[in-house]
């Protein structure tokens, strides 16, 4: 299982970068995967680097763990898009495959059971809440996202970035900084999307297609959720939600909704701010976010979840209203231990 060796947890992340630039550079032959339902950073880290092993001679494919896959309306502004695969047709026992942006080993779907054959698993993460896993762990809490740490192997590699290898990894960059603006966004984050930007990709519309393109049905849906709002003073929190009910009505997409958790979260009241949206299986899949006085992170885990100290998640098997009363409780809890320590 995770190919010929367990991660070296306590390993550098600089030794791992290491390690990882030597086993693609000598490979002819590389899967890359990333987690289901792909934001742009895992979909920007995992193209970006199969466009840059593609331009030294390597062989390429890529997946995630969805079926069928339904790339996002944003793919369509970058490249990469002839490399991706179904699930079904993915290499079974692949020589070296690349997990990117993976924060635990369920995350990968369809494609858990094609990782754990693989000869070698290279992980490259930035969730704090990552528990380690494959053959080889590049995993830098610290970095703004994945995409940034793949540019950072791609450093070490050496060799010329394509122009829309890098547009893939800004896409990341830009997006998982929530536009260069979370604590986590660092000089080095800074210096990697400057260098990025030295190739020539039109960053004005990749943002536009990233930020601002939904459709009015969209916007209506948007409209219900933000009209359900509510403050829970005593849990520091301001949530709301979407049902499968709401998105067939309008006819709209669970994928189209993934901005409103940032409309929600300007809201000065709270610190958390959350969204539960409905899945297309029933269940509920939960955004959290903090202001900067709640470990979010924390809480997800709780709940089978992950991600980072101000923006994680998790999916609840739960109805609705025991989703909402469970991570209530959890918050009110969270916030009297805070209190009396």
């Amino acid at each position: 299982m995770w190919g010929r060796k367990a991660p070296r947890v306590s390993e550098t992340i600089t030794a791992a970068l290491d390690r990882a630039a030597k086993v693609l550079k000598d490979s002819p032959r590389v899967a890359l995967a990333c987690h289901v339902n792909p934001d742009p950073d895992a979909l920007g880290s995992m193209l970006g680097l199969a466009g840059f092993l593609s331009a030294q001679g390597k062989e390429v494919v890529c997946s995630w763990g969805n079926q069928p896959l339904a790339p996002p309306r944003w793919l369509s502004e970058l490249d990469g898009a002839g490399f991706l695969v179904e699930p079904k047709v993915f290499p079974k026992n692949p020589d070296v495959l690349v997990a990117l942006d993976t924060a635990s080993p369920d995350r990968l779907g369809l494609l858990l059971a094609n990782t754990e054959r693989a000869g070698q698993v290279i992980v490259i993460d930035h969730h704090r809440t990552n528990p380690g896993f494959g053959s080889i762990l590049v995993l830098d809490p610290a970095a703004s996202s994945t995409a940034e740490l793949v540019f950072r192997l791609i450093e070490r590699m050496g060799g010329e970035l394509p122009d829309g290898a890098a547009a893939c990894l800004y896409a990341g960059v830009v997006t998982d900084t929530g536009r260069f603006q979370y604590e986590a966004t660092t000089p080095e984050t800074l210096r990697v999307a400057a260098e990025l930007r030295r190739r020539k990709f039109d960053h004005a519309r990749l943002g536009q297609a990233l930020f601002e393109d939904g459709s009015i049905a969209s916007l209506r849906v948007l409209g219900v959720a933000l009209d359900r709002v509510t403050h829970v003073p005593e849990a520091d929190l301001v949530w709301t939600y979407v049902t499968q009910a709401d998105l067939a009505r309008m006819s709209v997409d669970v994928a189209e909704l993934d901005d409103v958790i940032d409309m929600v979260r300007r809201a000065r009241e709270a610190d958390v701010a959350c969204v539960i949206k409905q899945q297309a299986d029933g269940r509920f899949r939960v955004s959290l976010r903090s202001r900067g006085n709640t470990d979010v992170a924390a809480i997800a885990q709780g709940f089978g979840g992950g991600g980072h100290r101000l923006a994680a998640g998790y999916t609840s098997t739960t109805g609705l209203e025991e989703t909402a009363l469970a991570l209530i409780d959890a918050l009110r809890r969270g916030r009297t231990r805070r209190a009396d320590g």
